[in-house]
């Protein structure tokens, strides 16, 4: 093969090259006559595309439908594909459905921005016009994003969402835009005859009151927000990993960010499953981006999170935090579940290899999550469970950890578990590497992890457990007086359930400068629907019937308040708990304190003795004394608000539970 003064190839007779020498280090590639005389590189078959558009056809292989057909099981068994994909966007399209206009919008599956993804004929089968109020919203088409995933989501993120990396260990990282966290005081509750009767309501409660008619106009407004958009994410989900007990829910969203925080955060159903989801218990309309009116009655501000529990709905306006929709849902499992002699839980849960159950009651910054993510025991659940007839459940399919200060050394399965699926909230990393720096605060300090509960190794799948043998209330006591470790009676679990004290130690929050008590009923006030002691009195009949003993732990100081004493050491906690869990800690002797009337034991295996008793680590005695009486008293001024609710016929346990508190 020769080139002549154009650069052409000059062939020979018999429409071949000349042979000759390679020059140089370049491979020599052969000719086959079956080629006639063409040369081919061998090393890779070629592709079967005529075009670049053809060829990325072939890059996607057609996947399983989302709900296949399996025998002649399920709702939808009887149906063809097209059938029942008509069918649960009928579901979809009346979810949306505007009040106003009777009817939901024109919905199709798929990304828009995608090329051949929908046709005219699938349209047709499933949407229904509106009857009245047509407008310019009636005449397009709402793609929807049907439980994508992980990676399906990351795409539409990145893509789309402006904020949104993929960090050095696969992860997704995300913002969360002005609010980066709950806004509770802009968490509205319809009142009406049911719940007017049902929910507690008044000073102390979280429930903040709004009318029926205000929420259907917040509705109107996030589903017209919804639905003006190209595209929504939907996902159908479950809550509680009970069978017997689980919930249904629907999550309409703008973002792929909520849609991939919620697949995580809730249980995922199998192909199967979503056969025969049919309608949704439980429905959420996230429209975060947009904000309320704040000309509408009952609105203070531009957010708005408004549960309507005879709609079984929720709207969510002017917040993009995600953590609304989890506890939310949350919420909604505290007001259903009781209604079935549920007890619903804001606590950890791990379980031993003998099948012990613990659980752990506590908040921010008492140690719940670290203690009850054991690496000697199974994780049931970090947050949210039910106990049952039967035992305890998750109600999550996921976790939610705090990320700030987060290391390898402290906490391993959290750190591993941050890879790709996992969503990031509001963290800083370098802007080359992509190395996430969990000290950074710039963005804010309540930075997140979300991931699904099996990214912890020794999770247990399915996420349930027999009943409790240990209920541990936590405390981070920055006062320095309460013991490491108590025995409670169940009169002193109840009081202790429902006071739920920990304290805030400067940094905390802004403008405190010593500690603060601070008291969130049932450790989780802002989440609980009816009255704490409704959830106390079901606490102490499951403990008593099937034999659970109740501890207060104190993670916090000793041998004086924050600023002169020290914090307990990690590792005498951990040997506590685990005397706790062996049953140890039952045969122990014990002794009883002042003021708060606390068993305490002698003696913990690992753990100093002389620490049991607070008042041995003071070295100014008369510092300790004021002090103990200082958090007595603010127990008492705290508890004043359930004096007057009774629980059951009399007020015999109500008095028992207040003689369980301080006596001075």
């Amino acid at each position: 093969m020769a080139a002549n003064g154009n650069g052409e190839v000059a062939m020979n007779g018999n429409g071949a090259a000349p042979a000759r020498k390679p020059k140089g280090r370049l491979p020599s590639i052969t000719t086959s006559d079956k080629h006639h005389g063409v040369c081919h590189d061998m090393s890779a078959p070629t592709v079967k595309a005529q075009t670049i558009d053809e060829l990325h056809s072939l890059q996607k292989k057609k996947s399983a439908p989302t709900t296949p057909i399996k025998g002649f099981q399920g709702t939808f068994a009887a149906l063809s594909e097209e059938e029942r994909q008509k069918q649960q966007l009928q579901s979809i399209s009346a979810s949306l459905a505007s009040l106003t206009r009777e009817t939901g919008p024109k919905v199709v599956r798929g990304d828009p921005a995608s090329k051949n993804q929908t046709s005219p004929r699938v349209h047709q089968q499933h949407v229904a016009e509106p009857t009245i109020s047509a407008s310019d919203s009636s005449l397009k088409f709402t793609h929807v994003l049907y439980n994508l995933s992980p990676a399906e989501l990351y795409e539409q993120a990145i893509h789309y969402e402006k904020g949104s990396f993929i960090t050095s260990t696969g992860a997704l990282a995300t913002l969360s835009g002005a609010k980066t966290g709950r806004a509770p005081r802009d968490k509205r509750v319809v009142k009406d005859d049911v719940t007017g009767e049902e929910l507690w309501w008044g000073k102390g409660s979280p429930n903040i009151e709004m009318d029926e008619h205000t929420f259907l106009v917040n509705r109107e407004r996030a589903v017209d927000y919804l639905n003006s958009l190209d595209k929504v994410f939907v996902n159908d989900q479950f809550l509680n990993w009970d069978p017997e007990n689980r919930i249904k829910v629907r999550i309409v969203s703008a973002r792929a960010y909520h849609s991939l925080f919620m697949h995580n955060m809730c249980i995922r159903p199998t192909p199967e499953e979503l056969e025969d989801f049919g309608t949704p218990d439980f429905t959420i309309y996230n429209a975060g981006q947009f904000p309320c009116n704040r000309y509408t009655h009952y609105m203070t501000s531009s957010t708005s999170i408004d549960l309507n529990l005879a709609r079984r709905e929720m709207v969510i306006l002017g917040t993009q935090y995600a953590g609304e929709m989890k506890k939310g849902l949350f919420s909604v499992m505290h007001y259903l579940m009781p209604k079935r002699q549920i007890l619903s839980l804001h606590s950890g849960c791990n379980m031993g290899k003998d099948g012990d159950v613990a659980l752990f009651f506590g908040l921010s910054g008492t140690g719940k999550t670290t203690l009850s993510t054991d690496p000697n025991r199974y994780l049931i659940g970090d947050d949210e469970h039910c106990w049952t007839e039967t035992g305890v459940s998750n109600i999550e399919g996921g976790c939610y950890a705090k990320c700030i200060d987060l290391s390898r050394e402290k906490e391993p399965d959290i750190w591993n578990a941050i890879k790709f699926g996992t969503v990031l909230e509001n963290v800083v990393f370098e802007e080359h590497t992509r190395e996430v720096d969990y000290a950074d605060k710039s963005v804010t300090e309540n930075t997140r992890a979300s991931y699904p509960i099996e990214y912890i190794p020794n999770a247990k799948i399915p996420c349930v457990g027999p009943h409790p043998k240990n209920v541990i209330l936590l405390a981070c006591d920055a006062f320095g007086v309460l013991p490491p470790v108590s025995k409670l009676n169940l009169a002193q679990t109840m009081y202790h359930f429902i006071s739920g004290y920990t304290a805030l130690v400067a940094g905390t929050e802004e403008g405190v400068k010593e500690p603060r008590a601070t008291f969130s009923a049932c450790f989780g006030a802002a989440f609980i629907m009816m009255h704490p002691t409704k959830y106390a009195a079901m606490l102490a009949e499951k403990m008593q019937k099937h034999g659970a003993t109740g501890w207060l732990v104190n993670t916090g100081w000793s041998g004086g308040s924050y600023g002169s004493g020290n914090r307990i050491k990690l590792a005498y906690t951990r040997k506590i708990i685990d005397a706790i869990h062996s049953g140890s800690l039952l045969k122990a002797e014990y002794k009883k304190t002042e003021v708060f009337g606390l068993e305490i034991p002698t003696a913990v295996e690992g753990v100093p003795s002389e620490i049991l008793d607070p008042v041995n680590t003071w070295s100014n005695k008369l510092g300790y004394k004021d002090t103990l009486m200082k958090l007595a008293g603010l127990f008492k001024n705290n508890f004043e608000i359930f004096t007057d609710h009774k629980i059951g016929k009399g007020s015999e346990l109500t008095g028992e539970i207040l003689a369980a508190g301080p006596n001075f």
